[in-house]
């Protein structure tokens, strides 16, 4: 441990130093409470040993000085030397902030006895410092594997729900819109049935990764939602916002030229997506949002894939399901 010794008594002082040296510990040497303060502050020591009774600020003072700033990540034991030992005085101290009390003059046997106790604490107090780092590394990888989809590396369909939860009612309460893009690798499981499950765990994540790109802002999230589909949440995207994503989407995938030999549409994999996008007020719900880029995604499927499919949003009492309004 560093200790920091401050006592305006230069015989006192190079008496608790001595024993201090013998004793192995590193030392920094302060005549007055303003001086360790400085010190204190500049290097800070392991262990505080000071006097009492001092000129300009007392030990009492300095504990206090030393402990109003104090935080979990950087405290130390702080032990007091004085002539005075009784209740009151002992009382005083603790209340100050101190942690132990020696009697002047200093007795060598006390002074190590004080300082392994002060060791174990500060051992022990440092290892649960290291357990709370560790613990809090491994709460933060659990929260990272829980929302995130471990093939793909995007979010998973528990975190996006969470996400189109929370940005539902952001925009309900700002009155602006969002837009969700639901989308299928088309005719995936011919993929995987002609290039192995490897090969089509690895046309997942390309398809991932290029969308991903097309996020604009914090708030959008792109999800894994199960198998094959995917799904995107804009925040503050009208329809024309949201299309140009879609569509850019879509060429996204198309410009990985990833051979698909046995699909309808293409040489390469491709992508069919719903598009719908509403203003959120408390007549609706979240799910209202994802049934019309269902819908969305299932015309774009039946009308040949490899397209983007735009469903505009009816509130539930007039919506009539009625056919696409607009493709791209």
């Amino acid at each position: 441990m560093k200790i920091l010794l401050v006592d305006d008594s230069r015989s006192s002082r190079c008496v608790t130093s001595a024993y201090l040296l013998e004793m192995g510990y590193p030392l920094t040497e302060a005549v007055d409470g303003i001086e360790a303060l400085e010190i204190y502050r500049r290097d800070r020591p392991d262990l505080v040993i000071t006097d009492v009774e001092m000129p300009g600020m007392d030990g009492y003072t300095l504990a206090r000085e030393i402990r109003r700033n104090d935080s979990i990540d950087d405290w130390v034991p702080i032990i007091f030397l004085s002539g005075c030992v009784g209740d009151e005085d002992i009382a005083k101290g603790l209340e100050a902030g101190g942690d132990g009390y020696i009697l002047k003059p200093v007795s060598p046997i006390v002074l190590g006895a004080k300082l392994k106790a002060m060791k174990r604490i500060t051992d022990m107090r440092r290892r649960l410092l290291e357990l709370s780092t560790e613990l809090q590394a491994a709460n933060r990888a659990l929260i990272k594997v829980s929302q995130i989809d471990a093939l793909t590396n995007v979010a998973n369909r528990r975190s996006f729900d969470g996400g189109l939860e929370r940005e539902w009612y952001r925009a309900q309460r700002s009155g602006r819109p969002l837009g969700m893009i639901l989308c299928d690798v088309d005719y995936f499981k011919r993929y995987n049935d002609r290039y192995g499950h490897a090969q089509g765990d690895a046309c997942l994540c390309a398809v991932a990764e290029a969308i991903a790109k097309l996020t604009r802002r914090s708030t959008d999230v792109l999800a894994r939602y199960g198998g094959e589909e995917f799904v995107m949440l804009l925040t503050d995207a009208d329809e024309a916002v949201t299309m140009a994503v879609a569509r850019a989407m879509r060429e996204a995938v198309a410009a990985l030229a990833l051979v698909h030999a046995d699909s309808d549409v293409a040489s390469h994999v491709t992508i069919s997506l719903g598009v719908t996008v509403c203003i959120p007020d408390r007549s609706l719900n979240s799910a209202d949002l994802f049934k019309f880029a269902d819908a969305a995604l299932y015309d774009a499927k039946g009308q040949g894939r490899n397209r983007v499919c735009l469903r505009p949003f009816e509130r539930p009492a007039a919506a009539t399901a009625g056919p696409t309004a607009a493709i791209a």
